[in-house]
């Protein structure tokens, strides 16, 4: 049984294996995002602090993005998923960051919730055929192959920076502060 803080952020396992660890992290985080991004309507979600163009929203969009990218695309090879693979991305390099003010919130939180869905999914299968050891079945352009481990890591250091941003962007707009 996971224990969950009072903001329903799975605890992770304070004694636990490197998988359950790593896993543990990614799954905080997630749900530290899900927090910062939870019970906003749409101008909360398109709010922007300072000079930034960084909305709330933007990094829901932006983290499906990249939960796809690093769990399906690079680690199983998998072409990429609706909307990611109909995207001009030579025209917009930023576009789940734009375009994200196009959608509602629970278009954005649907559209994360799925993605995150999947990733689990892949990395349980990823897990069953080699565990962390387990190389992406897409090289970088180097020739070099990151591990699942390589992987995880990654998306524990991606959810811990952006939400850094979350806290200030969801302070901007209601003065909600937490860790």
């Amino acid at each position: 049984m996971t224990d969950v803080d009072e903001h329903g952020r799975p605890e992770p396992p304070v004694a636990g294996d490197e998988t359950a660890t790593l896993l543990g992290f990614l799954d905080y985080h997630r749900a530290t995002l899900a927090w910062k991004c939870r019970g906003l309507g749409a101008a909360g979600l398109t709010a922007t602090v300072g000079a930034s163009s960084m909305t709330l929203g933007g990094l829901l969009k932006h983290l499906a993005y990249v939960e796809d990218h690093w769990f399906s695309h690079r680690l199983h090879g998998r072409d990429r998923s609706a909307p990611w693979n109909t995207v001009d991305w030579r025209a917009d390099r930023d576009w789940e960051w734009n375009s994200a003010a196009d959608d509602s919130p629970e278009e954005l939180f649907a559209l994360w919730e799925k993605t995150v869905d999947r990733s689990r999914e892949a990395v349980a299968e990823a897990l069953d055929d080699g565990g962390l050891d387990r190389l992406a079945q897409r090289s970088w352009p180097g020739g070099e192959t990151p591990s699942l481990r390589w992987i995880v890591v990654h998306m524990i250091e991606e959810y811990a920076r952006h939400n850094g941003h979350a806290d200030l962007l969801r302070e901007s707009v209601d003065g909600e502060t937490g860790e």
